[in-house]
């Protein structure tokens, strides 16, 4: 990629790292709770109104509108969402939710029939095994249930690009914009049921300014903007030009969540997390260095007369019987 398409795969990557921070503020202003799913389906809302509106509907089929709905959008959220209102830290989540990459991998290879080679199989294992130092630093130090919500959400997420994959919609963002719409009319009514009327009700009543700005930054930078960048860039380039600069969200993130949420991981997770964007890289990062081999030339055979038969049959150093 070029400099200035380089610079705005960062800018995607700073945008998506800063996410989980704004989340995280978003989920708890003043001290207050924010019910999870209430949240997601808030952020979705504004991601789908006013916008369904001017973008036009994907060239896919319905079937596979909601399926990126459900997973990509309501589950990964959703679960993501539920795992940091139960103590996830915002900078780990970015981190351990690039285990979506490697889950990708896998469920592609059940459901697409892609293959993977020995450096994707070899990017796994390094993956699974800096997840396993993960769980084991964050159960020393905290609950580990939230650890899993955000690995559920990871699944969700692969098994939503693995749908959307098999889809192939021209637009990216009108994927985005139309399956966003599967999301908020579910996770509104979980809430009611999972939350009570009560609080859904208390807090739709007196949102605060954080949880607004949270959700305005999440829907329109995060999914909207980033998105569009994000799939404009993968419809221009190779994807193992592209996705290699997700590497830099779990950095974003972990920097924003210390900085902003005094956020600091144990060194177990750090060693965990390093060998886990060890995998990812492994998994996606093209490190081929071979040049382009020129083509071999054939000899031109002699034809007796000083002159050689060209590849497309014209005649090297004289004219070709007939040509004008």
């Amino acid at each position: 990629m070029n400099l200035r398409n380089s610079l705005l795969a960062v800018l995607v990557a700073v945008l998506w790292g800063l996410n989980f921070v704004a989340i995280d503020i978003g989920l708890h202003p003043g001290g207050e709770d924010v019910p999870p799913l209430l949240f997601v389906a808030m952020r979705f809302v504004l991601v789908v109104v006013p916008w369904i509106f001017f973008i036009r509907k994907p060239d896919v089929s319905w079937k596979a509108i909601i399926g990126v709905g459900l997973f990509m959008s309501a589950g990964q959220f959703g679960l993501l969402y539920l795992a940091m209102a139960l103590g996830m830290p915002a900078g780990l989540a970015s981190l351990v939710l690039q285990a979506q990459v490697l889950l990708t991998v896998l469920l592609a290879a059940v459901f697409l029939g892609e293959r993977p080679g020995p450096r994707q199989l070899a990017g796994v294992v390094l993956g699974v095994a800096g997840l396993a130092v993960v769980a084991v630093g964050r159960s020393a130090v905290a609950p580990l249930l939230p650890f899993l919500i955000v690995l559920a959400a990871a699944l969700s997420w692969a098994a939503g690009n693995v749908i959307a994959r098999k889809a192939r919609a021209a637009s990216g963002l009108g994927l985005v914009v139309w399956s966003g719409a599967v999301v908020p009319l579910p996770l509104f009514g979980l809430s009611l049921v999972v939350d009570g009327p009560g609080a859904v009700l208390g807090t739709l009543g007196h949102l605060q300014a954080p949880t607004l700005l949270s959700a305005l930054y999440t829907a329109v930078f995060a999914s909207l903007v980033g998105y569009g960048i994000w799939n404009r860039l993968l419809a221009s380039h190779p994807s193992s030009a592209v996705v290699p600069f997700t590497l830099l969200v779990p950095v974003v993130g972990m920097g924003a969540a210390w900085l902003v949420l005094a956020e600091i991981p144990t060194p177990t997770e750090v060693a965990g997390g390093l060998l886990l964007l060890a995998g990812v890289a492994t998994a996606v990062v093209n490190i081929s260095r071979r040049p382009p081999q020129r083509p071999v030339v054939e000899p031109l055979p002699d034809l007796g007369d000083g002159r050689r038969a060209g590849a497309d049959g014209s005649l090297a150093g004289g004219r070709v019987p007939g040509a004008r």
